[in-house]
C-alpha cells in the first residue's frame, strides 16, 4: 500500500545529517537524499575511505561519534539525522570499542539531536537484535515462523560485541523514544549491492563466491536485500514510521544453497556442492579464534561470530514495512547481480576468475 502524504515529507533544500556516510548504508542513504534534492550533511569517521561519496554535492565532516562536540557542529541546523554509522565487524583488539562507538557515539548523536531541536532521528539498528527461535526449523518446515520485530532475543543468541553492543544501543534508543524524542528505528536484513568497497560480512560472501574461495557452504538460510532498497526505506521511515517504532527491511528468504544456486546462474560459475556440517565449522573458527585472535592477536580468517550468525537461519518479515511505510524491494536475483557486476567491475575479483565469467543478462 502507498501510504497518506505526510507532514515529514522530505524537501528540495533540507538541510540533513548522515552519519556514517561513506559507508555501504549510509552512502546509499546519502545518493537517495540528494536525488530529493535534499542538502546532505555528511558526517564521516577521521581517516575513513571517502571513494562512495566521490562526485556527490554534499558537505562533508570528520566527526568521530565519541567527539561531542564534533556531533553537535554537524548536527546543527539540521532538520532531519540518519544515525547510519557503526563499528560493524566481527573482532576487535579492544572489544570496548563497539560498546564506545554504538553506544556511546548514539547516545551523543541523540544528545545532540534533542539539543539542536531536530525534527526526527532514523536509528540504524539491525536484525542481530531480533529473536531467531522460531527460525530454526527451515523455511519449509511447516513449524517455522520467520522473524518480526517483535520478536525478543535470548542473551546467549547475542553473538560477539557487535550485536551486544547494537542491542544495547537500540535499548538506549528506545528509551529516548519513550521520553518523547521524535525517533524512528529500521533493521536491514542482510544488503548487498554496489559500492560494498569494505566489503561488508555478507558482501564478503559474495566475492568469496566470485573468487572461488568458497570450498564448501552451511546448511543455512537468510534474507537478502538490496542496498538502495534499504536506502529508500530509510527514507519511507523518516516519513511515515511511527514513533519509536522499529521496521525490518528486507527482501527475499532464501536457504545458503539457493544464494549460490543464483549467484551460479547470474555468473556462470560453478557453486561448490560440499556441504558442511555446522559443527565443523564452528570448530574450525574456535580454532581461529584461540590461534589468530588471542595468541596472534589479529582478527581470525575465520571469526567465530560469524560463523555462529552463518550456522543461523536468518529469515525475516518485513510485512511491516511495506504495510506501513510503503516499502518495496526488487528480487534477490537482482541484488545479487548488481554486487557481483560491482564487485567484477571494480577490481575485487581475481583474473583467473574473472575471464570465466558468463554473465547471464
Amino acid at each position: 500500500m502507498t501510504p497518506e502524504p505526510s507532514a515529514r515529507a522530505i524537501a528540495p533544500g533540507d538541510r540533513i545529517l548522515v552519519t556514517g556516510a561513506a559507508g555501504f548504508i549510509g552512502s546509499a542513504v546519502t545518493r537517495a537524499l540528494l536525488e530529493r534534492g535534499a542538502r546532505v550533511v555528511a558526517a564521516v569517521q577521521p581517516g575513513a575511505d571517502q571513494a562512495s561519496l566521490e562526485g556527490l554535492d554534499v558537505t562533508k565532516t570528520e566527526a568521530d561519534l565519541r567527539d561531542e562536540a564534533a556531533i553537535s557542529a554537524a548536527v546543527a541546523e539540521c532538520r532531519l539525522v540518519f544515525h547510519v554509522a557503526a563499528l560493524y565487524r566481527f573482532w576487535s583488539k579492544d572489544p570496548d570499542e563497539f560498546y564506545d562507538v554504538n553506544v556511546g557515539g548514539t547516545l551523543n548523536v541523540l544528545r545532540a539531536a534533542s539539543e539542536a531541536g531536530v525534527e526526527r532521528v532514523v536509528y540504524t539498528s539491525t536484525v542481530g537484535t531480533i529473536g531467531l527461535d522460531h527460525t530454526s526449523g527451515g523455511r519449509d518446515d511447516p513449524a517455522t515462523r520467520l522473524a518480526r520485530e517483535s520478536d525478543w532475543p535470548r542473551v546467549e543468541h547475542l553473538f560477539g560485541s557487535y550485536k551486544r553492543s547494537k542491542y544495547v544501543a537500540e535499548h538506549e534508543v528506545l528509551r529516548a523514544a519513550a521520553e518523547g524524542q521524535p525517533i524512528v528505528l529500521v533493521q536491514p536484513t542482510l544488503p548487498v549491492g554496489p559500492r560494498d568497497r569494505a566489503p561488508t560480512p555478507t558482501g564478503r560472501t559474495v566475492l568469496d563466491f566470485l573468487n572461488g574461495k568458497m570450498p564448501g557452504y552451511v546448511d543455512t538460510a537468510m534474507n537478502v536485500v538490496d542496498v538502495d532498497d534499504v536506502a529508500t526505506g530509510h527514507l519511507l521511515a523518516a516519513e511515515h514510521g511511527g514513533q519509536g517504532r522499529s521496521y525490518v527491511l528486507g527482501g527475499e528468504n532464501h536457504a545458503f544453497r539457493e544464494i549460490l544456486d543464483i549467484l551460479a546462474e547470474v555468473t556462470g560459475l560453478a557453486r561448490p556442492t560440499l556441504r558442511v556440517p555446522a559443527g565443523a565449522a564452528l570448530t574450525a573458527a574456535r580454532i581461529s579464534e584461540i590461534v589468530e585472535g588471542k595468541l596472534a592477536r589479529r582478527a581470525p580468517s575465520v571469526p567465530l561470530e560469524g560463523a555462529k550468525m552463518a550456522t543461523t537461519k536468518m529469515i525475516y518479515d518485513d510485512a511491516r514495512a511495506r504495510s506501513e511505510l510503503g516499502y518495496s524491494s526488487r528480487s534477490a536475483r537482482e541484488a545479487l547481480a548488481r554486487s557481483a557486476r560491482w564487485f567484477a567491475d571494480n577490481g575485487y575479483v581475481v583474473p583467473r576468475r574473472l575471464r570465466k565469467i558468463r554473465w547471464a543478462d
